[in-house]
């Protein structure tokens, strides 16, 4: 089947499309709040959304697209294996496109985050400073918090971190960590315990914000490089058990969600939601998570590829990584997907005579196939066949306008690691159960409370 851009309807939702771009370890327990019955949200603030603080009413949606475009290129290389354990250990500096506010501490200081499903430990940057990057928000005083407690070496906590990222203070018996970022960014300090407050009023689940004490995080008094200067840190969403779901487990039941919202409603924040997400009258489509190294990441199996009724194995002819279980990872903070390259070529030709427009290229050089775009053009629905999951996407999760004529595909070649990013996921409620290992994508309005 096809989606036809019959009165502009499709090419409308693709330039809307690029306005909202540029828009197993061991669980460890932690004493936190009682178990939640119907869980709690967050907003997600997409960094090119107006209500981003780095939004730029000056930039064209075209220079956003293309500039996540680039964040998503800096993005992929900490997936890469070929890295060390202290490159891809966490994020990437700059690489996020969502942010969510929490308050640590008592009395609480309001914190905006980046939130990174890949990631795990949560830090944000501390006084007192011995070398900090220009951040706009007040830096949290862990002096001034009657909650914060330093985390002593050899404790569980601190054994969680890997060997290659932990230090220990032996005068002072604290744990503390140390990241390095494949850009030269860096953040180090001290791990230590203190009471998060996440979410907001919602009649949906419950009253009012709520408060978990005694997490896990680090408290940076040493970073420097690229990071925006909106922003304190990263929240960690990963699957590692220093991440904030992996230690929030127990009160959510192992589950939490994510509805991410398209162009059109780009003056909406999209929401994270902690706990069971309400019932859809839409049957979603479930596939199993698989455990591998690191556990940070969200790996599923990719079976195979449709493009309308053209339906391409995955991995046929192509590297073997390609073809085993886990060999693909869901992450919210790249924009663009990418699949193996070799695999590529033949998704390429499929896409080719499924579209009957001119090819025409990418003036930058970047993206490819294009094609010119008129109102009557058709644009394939391509489907993700995973392991007991078919997930739909449409003309606005692959294609964006790159010029005024012209649609490009979103989905890129990669030499060694594929990723689902977030435009992929766009209009999707993806819930993971981290205690069931699975992963499943509900067709959603995300634009509506959930």
């Amino acid at each position: 089947m096809a989606s036809t851009f019959g009165n502009c309807s499709v090419l409308s939702s693709v330039v809307l499309l690029i306005m909202c771009i540029c828009l197993t370890q061991s669980l460890l327990v932690f004493p936190v709040a009682k178990t939640i019955p119907n869980g709690f949200s967050v907003d997600l603030i997409h960094r090119d959304s107006p209500l981003s603080p780095l939004y730029s009413p000056l930039e064209t949606p075209f220079v956003r697209f293309y500039n996540a475009y680039n964040r998503s290129i800096s993005r992929i290389n900490r997936f890469r294996p070929s890295y060390s354990e202290a490159v891809w250990s966490d994020i990437m500096a700059s690489g996020g496109e969502y942010f969510m506010n929490i308050s640590i501490g008592t009395p609480p200081v309001l914190v905006l985050g980046i939130a990174d499903t890949g990631s795990d430990l949560t830090w944000v940057q501390c006084k007192p400073c011995e070398e900090c990057y220009q951040q706009k928000p007040p830096l949290f005083d862990p002096m001034k918090s009657s909650t914060y407690k330093s985390v002593q070496c050899g404790s569980g906590p601190c054994n969680a971190l890997d060997s290659s990222d932990r230090v220990c203070d032996q005068e002072q018996n604290t744990c503390k960590y140390s990241y390095s970022y494949g850009d030269r960014s860096f953040t180090r300090g001290n791990v230590a315990l203190e009471k998060f407050t996440i979410g907001a009023a919602n009649s949906t689940r419950i009253d009012s914000p709520v408060s978990f004490p005694n997490l896990v995080f680090g408290c940076g008094h040493k970073n420097g490089g690229t990071f925006d200067d909106v922003g304190s840190g990263i929240i960690g969403l990963g699957g590692g058990p220093l991440s904030l779901v992996k230690q929030l487990s127990k009160s959510i039941h192992g589950k939490f969600s994510y509805c991410l919202q398209t162009p059109d409603s780009a003056a909406k924040s999209s929401k994270l939601i902690f706990g069971t997400a309400t019932d859809s009258n839409v049957v979603s489509t479930s596939t199993p998570l698989v455990d591998r190294d690191p556990s940070t990441y969200y790996y599923v199996t990719l079976e195979a590829i449709s493009v309308g009724d053209k339906k391409l194995a995955y991995g046929r002819g192509s590297a073997s990584s390609a073809t085993e279980e886990g060999n693909i990872i869901i992450d919210s903070g790249t924009t663009l997907t990418f699949l193996e390259s070799e695999f590529y070529n033949s998704l390429e030709s499929a896409l080719e005579e499924a579209i009957e427009a001119k090819r025409v290229s990418d003036p930058k050089g970047l993206l490819s196939p294009c094609f010119e775009a008129d109102k009557d053009m058709d644009l394939p629905i391509i489907t993700f066949h995973f392991s007991g999951a078919d997930v739909k996407l449409q003309p606005w999760n692959t294609f964006a306008q790159v010029q005024y004529h012209m649609v490009c595909f979103t989905i890129v070649p990669s030499n060694d690691i594929a990723i689902f990013g977030n435009l992929s996921q766009m209009d999707f409620l993806v819930s993971y159960d981290l205690e069931e290992r699975s992963v499943s994508f509900t067709p959603t309005d995300c634009t509506k409370n959930h």
